[in-house]
């Protein structure tokens, strides 16, 4: 299936959510993956770009369709994703959402795609070449193809550089593997925390001490939503809220090495306070137990319904009453963003989409309301 199809179908069904983009590609569930810069076969109608959409631009659209069209293309650039064109943006919409079936803007795609440098080839040559695939002899091709290259450079010439060596790539590939260790290791300092906490708690293994369990003890969880189009994720929750530091999903992504986490642990690292509590962040609640609910305190909103599609409550004002909520935006976002949220008991925490030192108030903000509420809730 085309990534293009697949998108609209997605989207038909309100299953944004279960997109995932994982470093280079988007995941549509568990079912299918593509390359987040494949071209899919929209094409842009613009006078002068006839070009076609790319998936991630067609993803960033669909989840941020609701900004103002100024507001999406500062998102975009932000982002560093191409963005929809203005006359695009309607029937472009409309085929996602099922409004209309079919559009003169899509164009099948050719596959293979024949890189079209392969044409100024000589003719003599493709007609070997050709003669050559018919007598199924692929390499008898690649052959005559070499022998009308011109070789100007070997591998040796290559590494050679005015000016430059090779001294700072290997410096900067060191701290990248020193970062990664040290995150690691704290990671696992984290999650020994977390452990201890819930085992002098009580809660070790056996029936004795699952009869002694109260109702929402244990390592309180705070979840996030999964889709990309909000700012807080399970990727750089973590550096927000332990360090104070804002960074965008797409940028984490580029420094994740393997899968996506299931839970991170964090903890309120700049406090003057002895005791920290430590934190499950989960961004999957369906995953979630009974007894795992009794322990949510906190949750990242995305200011859509669908997010709290089969979750254990009757309406948002049973939500609200006992998960305490957050919602996370730019503070120069259309106020038509947060219309839905305004009428929930939420907390709104704006951030400058360049001021990363103004990141930390915020971060301070979330930690004190969250403190205030975990404090409410044990009297």
């Amino acid at each position: 299936m085309d990534p293009l199809t697949l998108l609209r179908e997605y989207t038909i069904r309100n299953s944004l959510d279960k997109i995932v983009r994982v470093n280079d590609e988007f995941r549509f569930g568990t079912d299918y993956s593509f390359p987040a810069t494949i071209e899919t076969a929209y094409r842009s109608k613009h006078v002068q770009q006839t070009r076609r959409y790319t998936l991630e631009t067609l993803v960033h659209f669909i989840t941020n369709h609701h900004l103002k069209h100024t507001d999406y293309i500062q998102n975009a650039r932000a982002l560093r994703i191409p963005a929809v064109t203005l006359p695009d943006r309607k029937p472009l919409l409309d085929y996602l959402t099922g409004k209309v079936q079919s559009s003169d803007s899509i164009l099948p795609l050719d596959f293979p795609n024949i890189n079209p440098q392969i044409t100024n080839l000589d003719r003599n040559v493709q007609n070997d070449a050709s003669h050559a695939v018919g007598l199924e002899s692929g390499n008898k091709a690649i052959e005559l193809i070499m022998a009308k290259e011109k070789p100007i450079k070997d591998r040796e010439a290559m590494l050679v550089f005015k000016k430059r060596d090779f001294y700072s790539v290997l410096t900067s590939a060191t701290k990248r593997d020193e970062e990664r260790q040290r995150m690691e290791a704290l990671q696992r300092k984290d999650n020994i925390v977390a452990k201890n906490r819930i085992e002098s708690r009580g809660f070790g293994v056996g029936e004795e001490a699952t009869k002694m369990r109260k109702i929402g003890e244990g390592v309180p969880i705070i979840l996030v939503p999964s889709a990309f189009s909000t700012l807080i994720t399970i990727y750089n929750v973590k550096e927000f809220l332990e360090d104070g530091v804002f960074i965008p999903t797409d940028v984490k992504l580029k420094q994740v090495k393997g899968g996506k986490p299931d839970c991170v642990t964090v903890q309120k690292k700049f406090s003057r306070d002895r005791v920290v509590t430590a934190y499950e962040v989960r961004d999957k609640p369906s995953a979630l137990k009974s007894d795992d609910w009794d322990r949510v305190v906190a949750v990242f909103v995305l200011g859509k319904e669908w997010q709290f599609k089969d979750w254990p409550f009757k309406d948002h004002v049973e939500i609200f009453n006992k998960i305490l909520g957050f919602y996370m935006r730019f503070e120069d976002d259309s106020v038509e963003s947060a219309k839905t949220v305004k009428q929930w008991n939420v907390k709104i925490i704006s951030i400058s989409k360049n001021k990363r030192h103004q990141d930390r108030a915020a971060a301070l903000e979330v930690w004190d309301k969250l403190e205030e509420f975990m404090r409410s809730r044990s009297r």
